[in-house]
């Protein structure tokens, strides 16, 4: 254990006497633990959640401080665990009792007995979260620190207080929460920590998807997503929950010939997104733009390894891979998978001289989301070659000109076929019919084309010509 030492300057703020306050009035010890004190003590800006526990029952200690506490405030409690919330301006206050924990092999929920300090300090996931900070008089601000956090702290280490392997099989979050950390704060796994969950991934069985993909979305959230996603892979956890992208690893040689290693490249691309944008769906966007590899990998004798159709391919596996794991089925899911399905088409648009009507059709297929999808292929470049790295990217900066230039002139983005199916069917007569669609269908491939412009006048005269023709071959 580590010589205490007292830091009152991590306590200053006003409600911290308040809790004293109540403490003292109830006769129960009370400690501010967990994040907090570690954000504190690395000098990071300060969690407005802030964990108190009391030796003791931490509901009464809430609607004490509640009492205590002026102004508006909201209360809740959980009864079945023991713990409570308040909310007061911008701060987000957990109460709990100290409390020791034992666990059943097949969940993650804990048979929880009240218990000592240094029992509440032990069910702890790692040490720099079992740092403790005392909030009652006689020892105010005095570091309660028995797992040497503190030391952990200034090596940039995290594990855990007791057996590593009884914390993850017991609680398997943890192993994603470690994960989460260290990519966080750009931590190291000890060694013996982390060969611990390569022991106990498939403990991740037990845990509901949406807990896990909780985590996975924080560490992708993250500024550099790829510290994490690479010590999710060493350390066997991905594939326990998303074997589509662990599947992205390897390279194939074939008559000397091999390709890139998709893993690390779909790592890059997320990285260099994720310097441009703080958007998870458009994050998830870059994970998943070459998932449908692996299905449609070829070698060619002549032209070496192909991945052939690989976006539409990829952008099928979308919907799966959000249902499995409990990601939202709705916009979110569609923007990925479009974004997926057009993520080579503004690369493919560079390779030969930009036509005007594929420029169009990709603004209408893209429509407001054109802006993202340019950015994920900007993120695509991740050649180390420097010239090849400057001709594609002046070669987008190309695309982008001529899709402002298009954008402005034909209005295509988002755009509705400028004839209504009511107008068709009123001039020739139809009631709704296959033959209203083909007209409307003929009259956007026309605008897209570049044969009329994207306007009323030219698209209705355009509409009686080619209605004619489409009704009378039906006759």
């Amino acid at each position: 254990m580590t010589e205490n030492k007292r830091y009152p300057q991590a306590i200053e703020q006003p409600i911290f006497k308040l809790i004293q306050q109540a403490g003292e009035t109830l006769n129960l010890p009370v400690y501010v633990i967990g994040g907090y004190v570690r954000d504190f003590l690395l000098h990071r800006q300060q969690a407005k959640d802030i964990d108190i526990v009391a030796i003791g029952s931490g509901i009464d200690l809430a609607k004490k401080t509640a009492e205590l506490l002026p102004g508006k405030h909201q209360i809740n409690i959980y009864k079945n665990y023991g713990t409570a919330m308040i909310k007061s301006d911008d701060l987000i206050l957990e109460f709990v009792g100290a409390r020791k924990e034992s666990y059943n092999r097949n969940s993650r929920k804990p048979v929880v007995e009240n218990g000592t300090m240094a029992d509440d300090q032990k069910r702890r996931d790692f040490t720099i979260n079992a740092l403790a900070i005392s909030l009652n008089k006689h020892d105010w601000g005095q570091l309660i620190d028995p797992f040497n956090g503190l030391e952990d702290l200034k090596m940039k280490i995290i594990k855990t207080p007791l057996d590593p392997d009884i914390t993850f099989s017991d609680d398997p979050l943890r192993m994603m929460r470690a994960i989460r950390f260290a990519s966080q704060l750009h931590f190291m796994i000890h060694p013996d920590t982390f060969e611990a969950i390569k022991r106990n991934k498939n403990r991740l069985k037990i845990l509901s998807k949406e807990r896990i993909i909780d985590e996975f979305n924080k560490i992708l959230s993250h500024d550099k997503p790829s510290v994490g996603l690479k010590l999710l892979f060493e350390s066997g956890l991905l594939n326990e929950f998303f074997p589509e992208l662990q599947q992205l690893q390897g390279v194939d040689e074939n008559e000397g010939k091999l390709h890139k290693d998709n893993f690390y490249h779909t790592l890059e691309v997320v990285d260099n997104i994720a310097a441009k944008t703080d958007n998870i769906w458009l994050r998830w966007a870059a994970l998943l733009h070459d998932i449908g590899k692996p299905a449609t990998k070829r070698y060619h004798d002549k032209n070496g390894w192909s991945f052939h159709g690989h976006e539409y391919v990829g952008s099928k596996m979308v919907p799966k891979i959000f249902k499995r794991l409990k990601l939202p089925l709705g916009q979110p899911m569609q923007y990925v998978q479009k974004l997926v399905l057009l993520s080579s088409r503004p690369i493919a648009l560079t390779e030969d001289h930009v036509t005007d009507s594929a420029v169009r059709r990709l603004l209408f297929e893209a429509g407001d989301d054109i802006d993202d999808l340019m950015q994920l292929c900007e993120a695509d470049i991740t050649t180390k070659n420097k010239r090849k790295f400057e001709k594609y990217r002046d070669n987008l900066k190309e695309v982008r000109k001529k899709l402002v230039e298009i954008e402005e002139r034909d209005k295509i983005r988002n755009f509705q076929p400028p004839v209504t199916g009511q107008e068709i069917m009123q001039y020739f007569n139809l009631k709704p019919s296959k033959e209203v669609g083909l007209i409307k269908e003929a009259i956007k491939e026309a605008i897209l084309e570049g044969k009329i412009p994207n306007e009323h006048q030219k698209a209705f005269e355009y509409m009686q010509k080619i209605g004619t023709e489409i009704i009378e071959k039906k006759h």
